[in-house]
């Protein structure tokens, strides 16, 4: 899969991660990394994990939950 920033501006570069909202290709310049809290049900409530996962999202997907 190639990035599909990149193939916007007629480049090819490898795609290594995919955004969480959109589903686009995204190389390590355009992709943005943020941590994402883990919630599971457990009993009768919801527990949150100790440590967050990534999560990654494109330039568009990025700015629009700011």
């Amino acid at each position: 899969m190639n990035c599909y920033d990149c193939l916007s501006r007629q480049r090819t570069t490898v795609a290594v991660a995919v955004c969480t909202r959109c589903g686009a290709g995204l190389c390590l310049d355009h992709a943005h990394v943020a941590p994402e809290i883990v919630h599971e049900s457990a009993g009768t409530g919801v527990t949150a994990h100790s440590r967050n996962a990534r999560r990654f999202t494109c330039g568009i997907c990025h700015e629009a939950e700011i």
